[in-house]
C-alpha cells in the first residue's frame, strides 16, 4: 500500500520535472524528492530526508554524496533539478 502510494505521487509530481521545477532538498519531502530526481527512488529520499533531519540543511549540493546511496554521478545527473533555497539553481563548482 505504502509503495501504491508513492507511486501515484510520484505520476502527480512528476508532472512538476516536465515543467522544469526543481526541488528544495533542504524542505521537500521524500516522496517530492523521489518524484523530482533521476535515480532516487522513495527508499533513497527517506535517507536523504533522514540525513537532512540528523544533520541540518544542505550548505551545498554535493553535501548529497554524505548520504549513503548517493553518488556524484547521481548529484551531477540531477544539478539541475535540485535547489538548495526556493528559487535558487545550482551550479556545478569550479
Amino acid at each position: 500500500m505504502k509503495r501504491l502510494l508513492a507511486l501515484m505521487l510520484c505520476c502527480v509530481l512528476g508532472a512538476q520535472v516536465w515543467a522544469g521545477e526543481a526541488v528544495n532538498i533542504n524542505s521537500a519531502t521524500a516522496e517530492e524528492i523521489a518524484a523530482m530526481l533521476n535515480g532516487v527512488g522513495l527508499s533513497k529520499a527517506e535517507d536523504i530526508v533522514d540525513y537532512r533531519e540528523a544533520n541540518g540543511a544542505f550548505a551545498h549540493i554535493d553535501e548529497l554524496v554524505n548520504v549513503k546511496g548517493i553518488g556524484i554521478k547521481t548529484v551531477d545527473r540531477n544539478r539541475d533539478r535540485i535547489v538548495l533555497q526556493d528559487g535558487a539553481r545550482n551550479k556545478k563548482p569550479n
